[in-house]
């Protein structure tokens, strides 16, 4: 039976060569007469539709952010460029920046002797009640940072409700009006009203003044996270409203700063925000306020005022550092963006398509995935730009991994469907084997020599019978005579070699064997399988009023060539069986199945195999055509572990003892065994054909080289 192989499309089809690599995926083993199921002729356009879907829905999710999952890619974009910022590289820290801070020990001031109090305005100011303190003490810091020749200083403090010392501060602003720069503050929780400094301060209209900048920094709406700076501001802006030339704009604080340290061209002069590249997390790390005033720490720490030049609030200072460096960030433009989440699609489907590997193919995912995020870092850390990325790996890797695993269920329910199919032409073993293991397989088929046991069954007077019956009902009735058999085969891990007419020959041992024991076993349990199927096919026939059939097993072990044999041109129809003069001797212990009246012969060597496992019966020695020494052949009774009549057990002894005496040349007295025997079993046909040589030897003895054994010249 020849099983074609459907390979690559534009390749005449052909069986498999022995050097061909069978392949799930390249190779698509199916029947000669059957294509390709739906799926897998439509493949391309199946994967093209999941990728399809992924891109599509991930694109979805950038126009629906408020739906939880659609919108994940998204959300989650900002937490990797979060990432990238924190492990990428930083903004340059400027060690020229000081952040002095009202922290806890400026709060609560340490202990401080009394002369230490009452030589230090600053300090009696402190001490003698909470914050917030007079504002005299801001007139002193300015005083204290300034001869100290800082270049600017920053207060992200609004100084909004009057307090004492306002007079002083404001004399002080007035004097360093050109390096300081204190806050205004847009209420957010109250439709944004702008909260100035006091006018005893600054005069109004304090937003307008030189030294009032606006201290708000606007965090991201989708989850609060500060990653951009805007420095211009409006009106209509933060009323939700379209830009007008009417409209009133705003400094910020850091705006401020920048054009008084004269760092104009870093300002930025729309309204917009913009992502910037931070410093390390503890660059601008605060330093208490009271230790400026105090004389131990002012020349310890700061070196007397050498240390100043330029303090600020940690956030303001973060931006200086960053539009001074012009260290600012680019997003991906939302065309570019959504043309890398369609690329992501297109690449997923053309992986998955065009490997057909699968490990090679989920191996170029990863490999793939782990270079775009190389590119990623590389555009963060040299050009500043935030390329979208997990929409992009997003898309990349749904659509891979959907894609190939449904490849690989596509795949095995091919594989499975295939393995079906064949298993209707060949051994399910061997097709096992194929598709498990096709390089062992055809490696083991070049040319082998293996011990194996064969088995042949043949339907006894079939030709016959051909010759009178309907040809359709013929056939049906074969074909479930040979269902049945078949399946007693495969039950008993046998390989189907091939059909011959009404014959069937299956082999044990070459396609894997479980022991020479073992393998000659699991025949002899099948012939007996055989003998019980018939046995129940023919109880049905004869209640349906059809005809009966009779069978014959030869069984034979030995060692045999494997390979696959045939012709490999013009059109490479290769057969693999097993040829050798242990596969013969089979063939023609079937055949002497009719002449001794048993459906089952088998071999000496399978016999001495089986012996401890089954009841055997002596049958004769033969030397069968094409043979030059005699065989002694068995039938198989049953095994030992069936409910056989012990009855017949005692008999059969009998009969072996007649077997014995008629070998030894003692006619009479194997001529009373067998008669003894047939007393029980007038039918036997062996006892009784044993019983008519020892009459015929016992008149005429036969001469002195005769040693039992029966010549046959016909096959």
């Amino acid at each position: 039976m020849q099983v074609w192989f459907n390979c690559e499309p534009g390749v005449q089809n052909r069986p498999p060569r022995a050097n061909d690599k069978f392949r799930i995926g390249r190779w698509k083993a199916v029947p000669y007469n059957e294509g390709v199921n739906w799926l897998a002729r439509h493949r391309r356009i199946v994967f093209a539709a999941v990728c399809a879907f992924w891109t599509a829905t991930t694109i979805a999710g950038h126009f629906f952010a408020q739906v939880p999952f659609l919108s994940l890619p998204w959300r989650s974009e900002q937490g990797f460029e979060d990432l990238l910022r924190r492990e990428g590289r930083k903004t340059p820290t400027r060690d020229d920046f000081v952040f002095l801070g009202i922290d806890q020990s400026s709060l609560e001031m340490p202990p401080l002797a009394q002369e230490e109090v009452a030589h230090n305005r600053a300090f009696q100011l402190m001490t003698e009640r909470a914050f917030p303190w007079s504002r005299e003490i801001w007139a002193l810091l300015l005083d204290r940072l300034f001869n100290a020749k800082a270049r600017l200083v920053m207060f992200d403090l609004v100084f909004n409700p009057p307090n004492d010392g306002d007079l002083a501060l404001h004399a002080a602003l007035d004097r360093y009006g050109d390096s300081v720069v204190i806050g205004e503050n847009f209420d957010t929780q109250n439709s944004a009203q702008l909260i100035v400094p006091n006018a005893t301060l600054i005069p109004p209209p304090a937003e307008d003044d030189v030294r009032v900048g606006f201290v708000n920094y606007f965090n991201d709406p989708i989850d609060g996270k500060l990653r951009a700076a805007r420095f211009f501001t409006s009106d209509r802006q933060l009323a939700g409203l379209p830009s007008h030339p009417s409209e009133k704009r705003y400094a910020s604080l850091p705006t401020r700063a920048l054009i008084k340290l004269g760092r104009d061209a870093d300002v930025i002069r729309d309204e917009r925000d913009h992502l910037f590249r931070f410093s390390s997390a503890d660059a601008y790390l605060p330093r208490p306020l009271y230790e400026v005033f105090d004389p131990k720490f002012w020349h310890a720490n700061y070196a007397d005022g050498a240390f100043f030049r330029t303090p600020g609030p940690a956030v303001h200072l973060q931006v200086l550092a960053a539009a001074s460096a012009h260290e600012f960030l680019r997003q991906t433009t939302p065309r570019v963006m959504f043309g890398l989440v369609l690329g992501a699609g297109l690449g997923a489907w053309s992986l998955v398509t065009l490997l057909r590997r699968p490990l090679f193919c989920l191996v170029s995912i990863l490999v793939i995935g782990a270079l775009y995020l190389a590119i990623v870092r590389i555009s963060y850390d040299r050009a500043g730009l935030l390329l979208a990325t997990v929409p992009v790996l997003s898309v990349f890797f749904l659509g891979g991994a959907s894609t190939l695993g449904l490849d690989y269920a596509f795949e095995r329910v091919e594989k499975l469907r295939t393995r079906r199919t064949l298993e209707r032409y060949v051994s399910k073993n061997l097709v096992k084997e194929i598709l498990e293991n096709p390089g062992g397989y055809y490696s083991s088929m070049r040319g082998s020599r293996k011990p194996v046991t064969v088995l042949f069954s043949d339907l006894v007077g079939f030709t016959t019978l051909s010759e009178k019956a309907d040809p359709e009902e013929l056939v049906r009735h074969l074909n479930q005579y040979l269902s049945h058999m078949v399946g007693v085969v495969f039950e008993n891990g046998g390989t189907l070699d091939k059909f011959i007419g009404d014959a069937i020959m299956a082999v044990w041992g070459n396609v894997k064997s479980q022991g020479v024991a073992k393998d000659a076993k699991a025949c002899a349990y099948a012939a007996l399988g055989m003998r019980r199927e018939l046995k129940k096919l023919n109880d049905q026939w004869k209640t349906e009023g059809r005809m009966t059939l009779g069978m014959g097993v030869g069984i034979n072990q030995g060692d045999v060539l494997i390979g696959n044999i045939g012709s490999y041109e013009p059109h490479e129809r290769l057969d693999p069986t097993v040829i050798g003069d242990a596969v013969n001797l089979a063939s023609r212990l079937e055949g002497l199945t009719r002449i001794y009246g048993v459906d089952i012969l088998v071999g000496t060597s399978a016999a001495q195999l089986i012996r401890d496992e089954f009841y055997l019966r002596t049958v004769a020695r033969a030397q069968v055509k094409g043979k030059t020494e005699p065989v002694d052949v068995f039938t198989i009774v049953d095994a030992r572990d069936s409910n056989l009549d012990q009855e017949l057990l005692i008999w059969l002894e009998t009969y072996e003892q007649g077997i014995r005496k008629f070998r030894e040349r003692d006619f009479t007295q194997s001529k009373i065994l067998f008669s003894r025997y047939l007393e029980f079993y007038p039918e036997d046909h062996l006892a009784k054909m044993y019983l008519e040589r020892s009459l015929e030897y016992e008149q005429e003895p036969p001469d002195d080289a005769w040693d039992a054994v029966e010549v046959f010249y016909k096959k």
